[in-house]
């Protein structure tokens, strides 16, 4: 994720924030800049953006922002939709009458939207529900009502359900625990959903199932069958030389789904040390480099994994100073990064295909490896 600054007063601001700390400017994300603003006027007579690209337009708070205090995106003056582009995605909310599901929902609004970011700094198609009423994007945040009812995070052609026992971090660690899992987040719950939607369009019924099939296998396998088989068997012994993680080893729609959460982990990660300037020039030439500026949206996949070992090895060293896990518990095997590599070229090709040339760069050098996608 790009860094923001307040344009009143040039303050750092973060993604998630509503008003400046500096400045006490009021804050809003525009979708179509892509960017954090500031603004001057009020609910009465609209908003007006500081943010040069802008251009002076006016703006409201989305309905969620201004009521609700559970959103920070803007609505543009001429838009009839009470609500910005994200909460318009968000079929079922949490019931509000019950204690902690207003913060749960904030967090779950704020993962979401997180998750948008990426897709759209990566120019992938967001189909809503509205423009596609049988398998468009859609969420719904349910929770049980009944002592022994389950609520499964999933997804089913185009809607994604979360329980919102996810957003309590509490229940999120026990559940952790119990599935012997090394790493568990509310926003790599989004990123694993979202996955099966964009499985559903950009490799069913394309060109790309069959490459897919050689790294992924069969996704046509019984998916009921594979699921009794995981949860009664477990994983095999050796899946960390094939998978991202013993869930991935499950089904191939399931492997599909943990590498493309894997991958946008990884991206907006890196873009977010880009953005922030981060280098690692040791001493020693022993210890890992880390020099490459190149923006994430140009950069090759040799470039971004040249990047990813050096930045996680910081990162989990940092994390064991503070005697905090490590923040990246993973093993990347030559079988899981040509899963990986798999899902850039997938991007990138999604990008071109709807007008984004430049949104994923495909350098010469993996054209001359790799056939297009």
């Amino acid at each position: 994720m790009k860094t923001f600054h307040c344009n009143r007063c040039g303050n750092l601001v973060f993604f998630e924030n509503v008003v400046c700390e500096r400045c006490q400017a009021m804050l809003g994300f525009i979708p179509a800049l892509s960017q954090i603003a500031a603004f001057e006027g009020s609910d009465e007579t609209g908003w007006i953006s500081l943010h040069p690209d802008a251009k002076g337009a006016r703006f409201r708070r989305c309905h969620n922002y201004q009521v609700e205090a559970v959103c920070n995106w803007m609505v543009p003056a001429e838009d009839e939709s009470p609500l910005c582009e994200a909460c318009q995605l968000t079929h079922t909310i949490p019931n509000l009458d019950v204690p902690d599901n207003r913060l749960f929902w904030y967090r779950l609004e704020t993962a979401k939207r997180r998750l948008l970011y990426t897709l759209l700094s990566l120019q992938l198609p967001v189909v809503s529900r509205d423009d596609d009423p049988t398998s468009g994007l859609q969420f719904d945040f349910l929770a049980a009502t009944e002592p022994h009812e389950a609520v499964l995070t999933g997804h089913d052609n185009g809607r994604i359900t979360i329980n919102i026992a996810e957003a309590d971090d509490a229940h999120r660690e026990q559940t952790r625990n119990q599935m012997g899992e090394a790493y568990r987040t509310l926003l790599g719950h989004f990123r694993h959903e979202v996955g099966h939607f964009y499985f559903n369009r950009l490799i069913a019924g394309t060109r790309r199932l069959e490459p897919f099939r050689k790294l992924f296998g069969d996704e046509q396998a019984d998916y009921s069958a594979a699921l009794k088989r995981h949860y009664e068997e477990g994983p095999p012994a050796d899946w960390q030389a094939s998978y991202i993680s013993a869930y991935a080893t499950m089904h191939p729609w399931e492997d599909w789904a943990e590498t493309w959460a894997h991958y946008l982990h990884m991206v907006d990660t890196l873009d977010t040390a880009v953005s922030c300037g981060l280098v690692l020039q040791p001493d020693s030439p022993q210890e890992p480099t880390l020099t490459d500026q190149t923006p994430v949206e140009d950069a090759s996949f040799r470039s971004l994994m040249n990047r990813w070992f050096p930045l996680t090895y910081v990162l989990n060293s940092l994390n064991r100073s503070l005697g905090a896990p490590d923040s990246y518990p993973f093993t990347l095997s030559p079988a899981v990064v040509a899963k990986l590599e798999f899902v850039h070229r997938v991007i990138d090709a999604a990008a071109r295909e709807h007008g984004a040339p430049d949104a994923v760069a495909t350098h010469a050098e993996e054209k001359a490896i790799k056939p297009a996608l």
